[in-house]
């Protein structure tokens, strides 16, 4: 098992599988794009790996505002559906905090749907609070 930032276009593509769950909107002939794209503005793609398949991935960026100082926000954070329960999605989580305080952060935080019981169940269980209502319009 090892945690590894996703740099190379095929460490990319290696998580689709896994982001797709989260996000199945999205096309594989295009991530590696959208991925770099994205990193572009910050984002960075970690992922946990074992026997050589991405069983967890998290999307996330470090920002700097007035409201909350310096802090990583998580975009994305999945554990393949069939891998789910083997603490996974722990240890990345642990990974990414770790990361956020080498870096300097002050908070992690991260937005979750509405209907995401078990991804809620989890961040509580990880110690996080909820802070706040994430409101937003379609333009």
């Amino acid at each position: 098992m090892s945690i590894q930032l996703g740099e190379s276009d095929f460490q990319i593509l290696k998580c689709f599988p896994v982001m797709s769950q989260l996000r199945p909107h999205l096309e594989q002939a295009k991530f590696v794009e959208q991925v770099r794209y994205q990193m572009k503005e910050g984002y960075q793609l970690v992922f946990l790996e074992v026997e050589q398949q991405a069983v967890a991935v998290a999307g996330f960026r470090i920002y700097t505002c007035l409201a909350s100082g310096k802090f990583l926000y998580i975009d994305d954070l999945v554990v393949d559906e069939l891998k789910r329960s083997q603490s996974y999605g722990k240890q990345l989580f642990q990974w990414l905090i770790e990361y956020a305080i080498n870096h300097g952060c002050e908070h992690l935080s991260l937005d979750s749907g509405v209907q995401r019981f078990a991804a809620h169940r989890f961040y509580l269980m990880q110690r996080m609070s909820i802070t706040s209502h994430h409101f937003g319009i379609e333009l």
